[in-house]
């Protein structure tokens, strides 16, 4: 058995140790930090499969896999699927609290952190696979889950993407393959997330519905989309127990509470960190994208903010209108520019309530400064940016912000 694997992050360790494990006679050449011009220019033609990274654009070889086209041809279980620009995490871990509180042999998986191979031994028939899907992994993906959701769909990784009209096209490979047994959950006030559940020919449930107020008060994360997640996840809790999702709220209220209620949120996702002179922080570093900073400023209509913003920017600073336009919500008071396009921001637009740091350590300071003169008082880091000027990526951001605030005093 010959391998390649193009790119040597979580995802190609764990390919290359699940088929050493498989294969005595394995051979595993490994391609890592490389150009994709340059790696179009090699010859794949040798090896029994070359496994591409979810960030490598597909080279559209006869041998050519990923360890998600790999995973769906093998899972011996039913796939509950989950994609949306924004969301998904959180969307794939409600379903998970839930599912374990019905006692189900449910394995969370994929662009969450953990690499699905991981998982493919010990999965029987009646285990349940919830798989969190990027665009990059559905770039090529030629099934689609038994369950499927869509949530909202909005322009993003455009920098990787060719255009807008790729990263949809890759994401309805999510529905594209589904038959009439299969079912897909689509999020009803986002055109582009109902227009790609129109490539599926699966049974169909649009959200958000209402949900008893029970239920609703179970959510323990901030804002609406957080209530729209949990009610994507019984749209597909119910699913899977094939019945309504108005039977199985009427019928097992306890269990979807309990797994509601369990799920305390996800790391860096408008995540709670501490409350400090009447001050709170809270960590929302995975938001990348304007379309992620707009849903956390929106959580907190009712507080003062001051908000952390700038990173390395994905369009070029096309996006940049974008971004100070989501800043004008009457709630943020002070905005403190870190990074690349928080620079830019500064460069482009006059506003007094710009403060510039050079470090996210001053960042912090000033933003705590600002906050403790304020009445209900959130500093919130949403930087709508990724994190590659200044950070090793997107956690290593995330894990020094909350060091910092831990520290304050």
């Amino acid at each position: 058995m010959r391998i390649a694997l193009l790119g040597y992050g979580k995802e190609g360790q764990a390919t290359e140790n699940y088929f050493k494990s498989h294969f005595s006679d394995l051979e595993c050449d490994i391609f890592d930090n490389f150009a994709y011009d340059e790696i179009k220019e090699n010859d794949f033609s040798s090896y029994d499969m070359v496994f591409r990274s979810p960030s490598v654009p597909p080279l559209k070889l006869p041998n050519e896999t990923s360890m998600t086209k790999y995973f769906f041809d093998h899972c011996p279980c039913p796939i509950i699927g989950v994609t949306a620009t924004k969301g998904k995490g959180t969307t794939c871990s409600f379903i998970e609290s839930i599912l374990s509180a019905f006692k189900e042999d449910v394995h969370l998986i994929g662009n969450i952190g953990n690499p699905a191979i991981n998982v493919l031994d010990i999965l029987n028939k009646e285990s349940v696979v919830v798989f969190e899907l990027s665009s990059f992994q559905l770039w090529d993906l030629k099934k689609s889950p038994h369950i499927a959701i869509i949530g909202t769909i909005e322009p993003d990784h455009l920098n990787v993407h060719d255009g807008y009209d790729d990263y949809l096209n890759a994401k309805a490979n999510i529905g594209r393959n589904q038959n009439e047994n299969d079912f897909l959950i689509y999020f009803k006030n986002n055109p582009d997330s109902t227009k790609l559940a129109s490539f599926s020919r699966a049974q169909k449930i649009p959200y958000p519905f209402e949900i008893p107020e029970e239920v609703k008060r179970a959510v323990n994360l901030p804002g609406k989309h957080n209530e729209e997640n949990a009610v994507a996840a019984i749209a597909a809790v119910a699913c899977y127990k094939n019945i309504s999702p108005d039977e199985l709220l009427a019928k097992n209220t306890a269990e979807i509470v309990s797994g509601i209620s369990n799920f305390k949120g996800l790391p860096h996702r408008l995540e709670f960190l501490r409350e400090l002179n009447d001050v709170k922080y809270y960590d929302d570093n995975f938001s990348t994208n304007p379309s992620s900073t707009k849903v956390a400023v929106n959580a907190f209509s009712k507080n003062n903010l001051v908000i952390i913003v700038g990173g390395r920017d994905k369009t070029d600073y096309e996006d940049l209108p974008e971004i100070y336009d989501i800043l004008q919500a009457p709630q943020v008071k002070k905005i403190v520019l870190i990074g690349e396009s928080g620079h830019e921001l500064a460069r482009i637009y006059q506003d007094n309530r710009f403060m510039v740091a050079d470090s996210l350590e001053e960042a912090v300071s000033l933003a705590k400064d600002e906050a403790e003169g304020l009445s209900k008082a959130v500093v919130l880091m949403s930087p709508s940016a990724a994190s590659f000027d200044m950070f090793e990526n997107v956690y290593d951001r995330g894990e020094q912000f909350q060091a910092i605030v831990k520290k304050l005093s």
